[in-house]
């Protein structure tokens, strides 16, 4: 899927002003059902976590995350790191306005090549290993990163993936390809991801379906369908507030419902693994 020139032009409009910014991570966490599930799971985490944890951002984006875990504590210590220097730049012009830049930064590296040791409480990837070949090389920064109690979340697409841009019997080569582009590889199954994490050092794995059947027709409706028509005219921007209107309410019913639901499969995979 063609996502960086959307992103791109996301980013013109609501980086103008904070309350802008703010009001764009209020859609995407309506909008991305993975946010519904890394928030629930951070807000879990942070009953245990020290009140002045130190936190990686893997592979920030937009600094949505970041933004919402600096709200879930004032004195948590996060560093948002990631790949386009643009979106560096913007989430660090973003956070110095609402002054938060004193806790809250954001520089460039790969994550191939990122290593602190024993330096952070938490480490958070959102929908970040499907785009790196070598992801064993950064699991075993990401474990070296880690404080020796530390804990690792990841979310990523599983390669059960059907309209989550994955099942070649749903789409001919040239559609799959233009909803697959930016990825190296098609997602992750539980076991594959969780050898790979052993390997690096990981124990006390959970991992889990998301994006169950009520999520896949949540996500087709509010961001494929959506998408698909931005990315033939960008026109179509207009139109969409009216489209939301009427759509929204039934995703928001079927997000909720996969919240509260155990996959047997599902499009997406949230993995939870501590240190020792």
């Amino acid at each position: 899927m063609k996502y960086d020139p959307i992103k791109r032009s996301l980013g013109k409009v609501f980086n103008k002003k904070p309350f802008l910014r703010k009001f764009f991570y209020r859609l995407l966490d309506l909008l991305l059902l993975r946010a519904w599930y890394i928030k629930k799971s951070l807000k879990i985490w942070k009953k245990e976590a020290p009140a002045e944890a130190k936190i990686l951002d893997a592979g920030s984006g937009f600094g949505q995350y970041s933004y919402f875990m600096s709200r879930l504590e004032k004195k948590f210590n996060i560093l948002g790191v990631e790949v386009k220097e643009e979106q560096i730049e913007d989430c660090n012009n973003f956070f110095s306005k609402i002054k938060r830049n004193d806790r809250v930064k954001f520089e460039f590296s790969d994550l191939t090549a990122f290593k602190k040791d024993k330096e952070y409480d938490l480490i958070l990837s959102v929908d970040v290993m499907e785009h790196i070949e070598d992801d064993l090389k950064v699991f075993e920064n990401f474990y070296a990163s880690l404080k020796d109690d530390g804990t690792l979340l990841i979310s990523t697409p599983s390669d059960l993936a059907e309209d989550h841009d994955h099942d070649d019997h749903e789409h001919t080569e040239g559609e799959k390809h233009f909803f697959v582009d930016e990825h190296v590889r098609d997602g992750y199954n539980p076991a594959d991801i969780k050898q790979k994490l052993e390997k690096a050092g990981f124990k006390n794995l959970s991992v889990k379906y998301t994006y169950g059947k009520p999520g896949g027709i949540a996500w087709l409706l509010t961001m494929k369908i959506p998408i698909i028509v931005l990315n033939f005219s960008q026109i179509f921007f207009i139109l969409l507030p009216f489209y939301y209107i009427i759509v929204y309410p039934f995703a928001f019913l079927l997000n909720w419902i996969d919240t509260l639901s155990e996959h047997k499969k599902g499009g997406g995979l949230l993995v939870k693994a501590k240190k020792n």
